[in-house]
Order: C-alpha cells, then sequence, then structure tokens
C-alpha cells in the first residue's frame, strides 16, 4: 500500500499549552476567579483548535477582494472579507477579545485575561487580531483622553454583540514615510459651521483592516507649524448612506504583501472627509501615545501566539513523521532543535505577558514608580524582541516539515510570511530601540530594569543560579556600556541601540524564566521551565559589543 504522511493536528490549544496553563495558576491566586478564566480559555483553545483552524485550512487560498463600482456604475468601495474572517469576527465580540479588557471583571488582571484569549485566538484567525488591535487601541485612546466621542464610539469598539461590535483603523502612513509622521501631509480645513468639523485631503498609503467602521488618522490643521506638533488626532467614520463609502474617502487598491494576505491594507485618498478632532488641534503624535502602547502589546502577544502555533505543528509533525527508522520525535538533534524552540516561545510569552501585567496595573491607576517607568521601558523592548524572536522560531519550523514547509497547500508557509510583518509593524526594531534610548534618557528606566531583574532572580533555587546570574550581568554590562559610550561617543550609543535593546529585552526574558521555573518547581510542578530557562541561556543574553564607528559607513553604503 502507498504511503501518505499524516499531516500535524492539534488539540485543544489551552489544554495543551503548559506555559499558559501554569502562568495562569500562578497570576491567578483566586481560585474563583481563576476557574472562571479558566473556562473562558479552555473554550477559546478549543475554538482554536478545532472549528478556527479548520475553517482556516479551508480558507487557505481565499483573498480579501475590491469591489469599486456596482452594477449600476456607482462607486461603492466595497471590500469583501473572508469567511474565516467574517467567523472570527463574530466569535471576537462574542468571546470578548477586546471587551474583556473593558468590563474589568477580573480586575487589575482584566488585561492578563483579555491577551490570554487573545493570544489562543490570534493562530487560527490569519491576523484579525490586526483590526482588534487598532479597536482596542482607540478605545484606550478615546477613553484616555476622555472625549465626547468615546460615548459614541468606545460602547460600539468594545460591544459582545457582533450586529453591534465595530472595528477601528489607524491611518497613520503616508508616501512620506511610516516611522516619521510627522512629514504627513493630510490637510485639515474646518468646516466654519459650529460644529468643531474638518475636512481632510490627503492620500493614506498604507492602512490595515480598511474594513473598520471608523479609524484614527492624523492630519495637519491649515495653518500649523511642521512636525508632530502640528498635526492633530481626528477622528473619521467610514460608512455613508446605503452600505457605501463616507463621501470623500476612496479605495485606490488593496496592496499586494508578502503576508498578512488576509489584512485588507489599502491606499486610500481623502478628498474632504468629515473629521473630528479627538483632543485639540495639535501635538497629534504626543496624543496617540496610548493606541501605540497598545498596539505594541498586541504585536509582542501575537509574535508569542506564532511561536507558539509554529512548535505546536511542529511537534506534532514530529510524532508522525519517520525517517531512518524512528519517528523525528525520538531523534537527539531534532529534539534538541525543537527544545530551543520551546525554549524561545516560552521567553517571548513571559516577556509579552509582563507587559500585559503592566499594563493592566496602569489601567488600575495603582502603579508604582518603578512599575510605571518599566511599562514604558518594556513595551518598545517586548515589541521589538519577540518580533525578532517570532520571525526566527516560524523559520526553523518550517524547516522541520522539510519540503512540505515550502508547500503552500499545507498552510505552513504562511507562519513565517505573516510572522515576519511583526518586526515591522508598530514600529520597526531600528526605531523602537532609539525609543528604548528615549525612555532610559529621559525617564530612568534603566534603574528600574535593573531592580526588576534583581527581583525576579533573587532567591532562585541553586539549578538556576548560573541562568540568574546570566540575566544580571547582561542588564548590568549593558547598563556600563551605555554610560562610557554615551560619554565618549553619542554616535556609538545610537549606532549600538539595537543590540543593547535586544540585550535588555533577552536578559529581561532569561530573569522570567528564572522566575516561572522556581516557582514551578516550589508548587510541585515539572522541569521543563528549568530546561527552558538553560537553553535560553545558552542560546545568548548578552550581545552587547564595541561599536567600531570607523569603516561602517564604507561598509554600509559599499557601491
Amino acid at each position: 500500500m502507498a504511503f501518505f504522511q499524516t499531516p500535524p493536528r492539534l488539540g485543544n490549544q489551552f489544554e495543551d499549552d503548559r506555559v499558559l496553563r501554569a502562568f495562569v495558576r500562578r497570576t491567578f491566586p483566586d481560585p474563583e476567579l481563576r476557574r472562571t478564566v479558566e473556562g473562558e480559555l479552555g473554550a477559546m483553545g478549543e475554538l482554536a483548535g478545532g472549528e478556527l483552524h479548520r475553517l482556516q485550512q479551508e480558507d487557505r487560498e481565499r483573498l480579501p477582494e475590491l469591489v469599486s463600482w456596482d452594477a449600476w456604475g456607482n462607486r461603492v468601495d466595497r471590500i469583501e472579507v473572508t469567511p474565516l474572517w467574517k467567523r472570527a469576527a463574530a466569535i471576537a465580540a462574542e468571546r470578548g477579545v477586546v471587551a474583556t479588557a473593558y468590563e474589568r471583571r477580573s480586575g487589575a488582571l482584566s488585561r492578563v485575561h483579555q491577551f490570554a484569549l487573545t493570544y489562543l485566538f490570534d493562530g487560527s484567525t490569519d491576523v484579525y487580531t490586526c483590526p482588534l488591535a487598532m479597536t482596542d487601541g482607540a478605545a484606550a485612546t478615546l477613553s484616555h483622553h476622555r472625549s465626547a466621542l468615546a460615548d459614541r464610539a468606545v460602547p460600539r469598539l468594545i460591544a459582545r454583540d457582533p450586529a453591534r461590535a465595530w472595528t477601528s483603523g489607524q491611518w497613520m502612513t503616508e508616501r512620506t514615510g511610516g516611522s516619521d509622521v510627522g512629514l504627513s501631509e493630510t490637510v485639515a480645513r474646518p468646516m466654519n459651521d459650529g460644529s468643531g468639523r474638518f475636512r481632510l485631503y490627503g492620500t493614506k498609503w498604507f492602512t490595515s483592516a480598511t474594513t473598520s467602521q471608523m479609524a484614527l488618522t492624523l492630519a495637519r490643521p491649515e495653518g500649523n507649524g511642521p512636525g508632530g506638533r502640528g498635526l492633530a488626532l481626528f477622528y473619521v467614520e467610514t460608512e455613508g448612506d446605503e452600505g457605501r463609502r463616507a463621501e470623500g474617502l476612496s479605495v485606490n487598491r488593496l496592496k499586494d504583501k508578502l503576508g498578512t494576505r488576509k489584512v485588507p491594507t489599502a491606499e486610500l485618498t481623502l478628498d474632504g472627509l468629515i473629521a473630528m478632532p479627538v483632543v485639540g488641534t495639535t501635538d497629534g503624535v504626543r496624543n496617540i501615545a496610548p493606541m501605540l502602547n497598545v498596539t505594541r502589546t498586541w504585536n509582542a502577544v501575537c509574535a508569542a501566539s506564532a511561536m507558539r502555533r509554529a512548535v505546536a505543528l511542529a511537534r506534532s509533525y514530529a510524532f508522525e513523521r519517520a525517517q531512518f527508522g524512528a519517528v523525528l520525535a525520538d531523534k537527539p538533534l531534532h529534539q534538541d532543535t525543537l527544545a530551543w524552540m520551546q525554549a524561545e516561545a516560552e521567553a517571548g510569552f513571559h516577556l509579552a505577558f509582563r507587559v500585559v501585567e503592566l499594563m493592566g496595573v496602569h489601567e488600575a491607576g495603582t502603579p508604582t514608580e518603578r512599575e510605571a517607568k518599566l511599562f514604558r521601558l518594556l513595551t518598545p523592548l517586548a515589541k521589538l524582541t519577540t518580533g525578532k524572536q517570532a520571525v526566527v522560531v516560524t523559520s526553523e519550523a518550517l524547516e522541520c516539515f522539510g519540503g512540505a514547509g515550502y508547500v503552500e497547500d499545507t498552510g505552513l508557509p504562511r507562519l513565517l510570511r505573516d510572522a515576519q510583518v511583526l518586526p515591522i509593524w508598530e514600529g520597526t526594531t531600528n526605531v523602537l530601540s532609539l525609543d528604548t534610548l528615549r525612555a532610559i534618557a529621559k525617564e530612568g528606566g534603566l534603574t528600574a530594569l535593573t531592580e526588576e531583574i534583581a527581583s525576579l532572580t533573587e532567591d532562585c533555587p541553586t539549578d538556576l543560579a548560573v541562568e540568574a546570574k546570566a540575566a544580571r550581568s547582561a542588564v548590568d554590562h549593558a547598563t556600563s556600556w551605555l554610560l562610557a559610550t554615551s560619554a565618549a561617543s553619542p554616535l556609538a550609543v545610537e549606532a549600538g541601540a539595537r543590540r543593547l535593546a535586544l540585550t535588555l529585552g533577552r536578559a529581561t526574558e532569561l530573569a522570567l524564566l528564572v522566575r516561572q521555573a522556581a516557582w514551578t518547581q516550589a508548587n510541585g510542578g515539572d522541569r521543563r521551565g528549568t530546561t527552558a530557562a538553560r537553553l535560553f541561556a545558552r542560546r545568548g543574553v548578552d550581545l552587547i559589543e564595541e561599536t567600531p564607528l570607523e569603516g561602517i559607513a564604507e561598509l554600509a553604503n559599499d557601491r
């Protein structure tokens, strides 16, 4: 009989996730609350490994489509999304993937509750988490500024009724650039009708999730000065009468992207689109900061989710694939490969969820001074560190499948394509490395992080002492390098900013692995967390090195 390879399989993604289950046990000390949370996570885990995963496989070849005109020649600019996205939208609303954070049923742990749902949901929905991240960011931004618009929009953004629920877009990128939004060319002209409304004119070059019912965007009111201070943050609604696009809004085309192909990313023309200022008519870049904190955290959690899904599929396949007389799961070299992938995934999980914990404390209004500084510093660090990890781990996962990992109809190449956007969205690695320098220079975040790592690694078991010391030594080395280099050459600090940021991120991940492994040992758990900490430490934490400025420009610009 001819041989046919059994494909990888998924079960309940909560019940099968040792790391998430242990984290929930440690983080939710109240037994009744923990049972409630575990019940919701179990239900989401069943969807993620069952119905949603099956639909994801069936939906593989479908893409969103732009319908520019109706049958009678009317411009409609309607975007049709795929069946998976439609189902994901309903589940996200019903299961409270955004709402849970705002209902606050879990108090200061509501963000942990919400993002645990997100972590499970993300892997089977082909990045439906993109509009959800911006929806959460918009709800947080409107609520933070106590905007009158919040009364209209926020109840819809956090609704559990799919028929009532809205999502939000985030329109920042223009032809002038992505990260340097201060170069934005979109103009806002007052309507002068006593309503306080403006009309927007310009082009938004890269807008994700353009099917959303509203968006937050930046524009420069006429007469304002240049740069970010001259921009204002505006609220727009995207739908007009009879389901058509709002007047003054045209969809030029959908972008043809490497990955996140289910996400309807569009190029828009604004030609008189009505908008309302969210808060004042200046300082738009500063006023959008609450959104960026939220969306960068979503990025980090989804990076952890991507790694988890890649490892889960690779591990399942290792038990199904036999080569040279044994299944891959029994071969020491393959075991070593899967083990370091798992260690990287665990590290990314704990860093992302440390930021989630700090966000919850921040929103509850109870952060200590150290926690406030940590939240500011760890938000960019978590995003940039986990984004880079996700690309490496998903790439390695494809290799675990051999040629099958390179074949589209297995659905596996999507893992890597979708992961590749994670170091780019919400600030590239270099942009966030420079943001890390600002957080250190302006807010003293490095002292807070040093104290955090010391606290996480104190009183650890003797069999984790080497790893605890490695985490502390890495942050100490980063600190001494930064002090010495700042005094000698600010240019060298900028050149080494990425290595500094990744060292701080990985040192924090190692300290968090040590803390979780120590807790697991003390509470009758197994030693897999301890092994993860050891393997992660040996993969490299301290990336600091002297930056020889001489010759860098010539080599970089070699022609």
